[in-house]
């Protein structure tokens, strides 16, 4: 048996936080997830089991800050998982840890590493709760207590980057442009504020965005969707989605529901 629920953020937090996600699931034999990059931090406590990373060959922490994958993972667990999760915006994790987010990059930090006696005690007391209303209740008021406004003319930069990224935008001279910063600039400042040099990050959204386009037009052919989602032709497309998920296009599709957890 399996339960997931998405919670929006309040209305102060949402430039910075997506949502909040909850997961739990019961498994009598070993189960697996694949998990592809998503181009978000995330904040994530299991409140179960730990589920194993192939990717990192470990168990993942208890409570971590996970960074920016560049590439595919399968999540393997059993018994009962309970997992809390944080998504932030692209940029937003920053508002929240005085750290260059660039430090996470194909990381999930545990959060006794972080030596962050708040963040130690948000997760003690998640680990107790199980409604999720409390639960959003007690992570917000973590969030709150922590917000603060990183260097605003920087952060405003990066959005204006962002924001040009989906109107079509990836040439990375040309967002160091938009940001009003010299190239080795803004590759510096992109970095610190969302975890990914800029020619990464713009590789797994343009993933995320084929994804999306899948997901809400089944029929479009691969020539099309190489297209629309700015690869140079269609090989480009396939060998990018081996890369981030293991498959090709046709046999992602084959599997999986396309869902693009970065536009949907």
């Amino acid at each position: 048996m399996q339960s997931f629920q998405t919670i929006q953020p309040s209305a102060l937090l949402a430039p910075y936080v997506k949502l909040y996600w909850f997961l739990t699931a019961n498994s009598s034999g070993q189960a697996s997830e694949r998990v592809i990059p998503s181009g978000q931090i995330c904040l994530m406590f299991h409140r179960g089991e730990r589920l194993f990373s192939s990717a990192h060959n470990r168990l993942q922490p208890r409570a971590f800050l996970g960074g920016l994958e560049t590439g595919y993972t399968d999540l393997l667990y059993s018994g009962s998982i309970d997992l809390v999760c944080t998504v932030f915006q692209p940029a937003g994790a920053k508002a929240f840890f005085n750290m260059p987010l660039i430090e996470l990059s194909e990381q999930s930090v545990a959060v006794d590493d972080l030596e962050d006696p708040q963040l130690i005690e948000l997760g003690n007391r998640l680990f107790d709760i199980a409604d999720i209303q409390t639960s959003v209740l007690l992570i917000e008021q973590f969030l709150f207590s922590r917000l603060r406004t990183p260097a605003v003319h920087n952060l405003l930069r990066i959005n204006a980057a962002l924001q040009s990224v989906y109107s079509g935008q990836q040439n990375v001279e040309a967002l160091a442009q938009t940001a009003c910063l010299s190239y080795k600039q803004f590759k510096r400042v992109f970095a610190e504020y969302t975890g990914a040099n800029p020619k990464d990050w713009l590789r797994t959204v343009r993933f995320q965005k084929a994804l999306y386009t899948l997901q809400t037009q089944p029929a479009v052919s691969l020539a099309q969707l190489a297209c629309e989602c700015g690869y140079y032709d269609q090989p480009h497309l396939i060998k990018e989605f081996k890369i981030f998920s293991g498959y090709t296009p046709v046999e992602y599709l084959s599997i999986y529901a396309p869902y693009s957890d970065y536009f949907s």
